[in-house]
């Protein structure tokens, strides 16, 4: 009880102080306000960036992987590039053997001068797929109908388009039912997918015209290329089982040498994952550092405003010492003074990141940056707010416990002759 009225009394006393040099304590408190202030800002920037990648990377599918062919430097010479690329014979065994994959499809795109009625647009991006795209890329069209196995298998001269195509191309209405040209050769529009932005582009790409024709369809169009492999895998966190699972099949299928590398290389949106969370983590370091420093920097202005206050109260300090009071007493008193100094700095730090935060939120990202960038999703973690709070308390004692020693050490009779 005795303790309880102690403390209570001491941080009474301690406000006290502080309000009485209110000017003073607020300055005091300056470079612990701005530290927590600018780094819990940076932090919930950062939350909401990380948000936006992963949100855009989700909507793609975490499930989704990518089988390209590579050739190796140790195979430089001994096999052609041709022999690498993945092609219909690999799909057809990883849809035959595969057990962990599922809506395997093959897929190439190119370049090409694609013309309507209306207007010549060179440089097209002209993609050919099979009917499982749509699953993997999980982009389903908003008008008209999606390619199916008979426009593969009779090659029909058959297309989609993005909603984007509509405009650049000048089709009538929303496209379905008109005809374009790819490379000389009439296509029917039958179909419209939405339009869809890479999920890590921050504005370097800018999103055009697609067309989507059948693969076969495609073959004949275009004499170069290299064709990929989408799939999903049938489970989450699956890629490492899944990698092995393609690797022994292609392997058999191409029979490959046992001493020679894979010819293909696998790749899962969950790497991009785990990469974009490691570049987190190592950006949270470095800005924990930063927090460190600012902070440290604010603690060195709290001890020089306590060493004055000190020596300022000298006279005090004896005359209480005279009558008899603790030196425990008088250290605690300076010490939590310190302590609430910095403590109430983190607090109104954090009041004005949380401003700041609400107007990265409010603000109309996505209108400035064409839709490239958003920070809608940005939050001040529960971890940087304990933190910022508790490391500041932890700075008040450190450079508090300095001057609140030297007060509790003066000899009083010396303290009372201090002019």
């Amino acid at each position: 009880m005795i303790l309880i009225r102690l403390l209570t009394q001491t941080v009474a006393f301690a406000f006290t102080q502080i309000w009485a040099n209110k000017v003073r304590a607020m300055l005091t408190c300056l470079g612990i306000i701005i530290g927590v202030w600018a780094i819990t800002t940076v932090f919930s920037a950062m939350a909401g960036m990380k948000a936006h990648v992963l949100s855009g990377l989700e909507e793609l599918g975490t499930q989704k992987i990518t089988v390209r062919g590579t050739r190796p430097d140790q195979l430089d010479g001994k096999v052609r590039w041709s022999d690498i690329k993945v092609n219909q014979r690999d799909v057809a065994q990883l849809r035959e053997h595969a057990t962990l994959i599922k809506n395997i499809t093959l897929f190439a795109g190119r370049g090409m001068e694609v013309r309507s009625n209306t207007v010549v647009k060179p440089g097209v991006e002209v993609i050919g797929i099979e009917p499982p795209w749509h699953e993997v890329e999980r982009r389903y069209p908003i008008f008209g109908r999606p390619l199916n196995w008979t426009d593969m298998q009779e090659q029909r001269d058959v297309c989609l388009i993005n909603d984007l195509a509509i405009d650049e191309l000048e089709l009538a209405n929303d496209g379905v039912g008109e005809y374009i040209q790819i490379k000389g050769r009439r296509f029917l529009i039958v179909g419209v997918v939405e339009t869809r932005e890479p999920p890590m582009s921050f504005g370097e790409d800018e999103i055009e015209s697609e067309v989507f024709i059948p693969y076969d369809t495609f073959e004949k169009l275009e004499d170069w290329f290299w064709p990929r492999v989408s799939a999903e895998m049938v489970g989450t966190n699956m890629l490492d089982e899944s990698t092995a699972e393609i690797d022994f099949i292609l392997r058999r299928s191409r029979n490959l040498d046992p001493n020679w590398p894979n010819t293909w290389r696998v790749q899962g949106l969950q790497q991009q994952l785990d990469v974009i969370n490691d570049s987190a983590r190592s950006m949270t370091i470095i800005a924990g550092v930063l927090v460190g420093i600012s902070l440290l920097v604010g603690g060195i202005g709290i001890m020089n405003i306590m060493l004055v206050s000190v020596s300022e109260r000298t006279r005090e300090i004896g005359l209480r010492k005279a009558v008899g009071a603790n030196p425990l007493v008088i250290l605690l008193q300076f010490l939590i003074e310190a302590v609430i100094l910095c403590i109430g700095g983190g607090a109104v730090g954090l009041v004005f990141a949380q401003a700041t935060t609400v107007a990265l939120q409010t603000t109309d990202w996505e209108t400035l940056t064409d839709g490239k960038f958003s920070l809608a999703q940005a939050e001040i973690p529960m971890w940087t707010m304990v933190l910022a709070v508790g490391f500041s308390a932890f700075v008040g004692i450190v450079f508090g416990l300095g001057p609140a020693l030297k007060a509790a050490r003066l000899d009083p009779i010396e303290a009372l002759r201090h002019d």
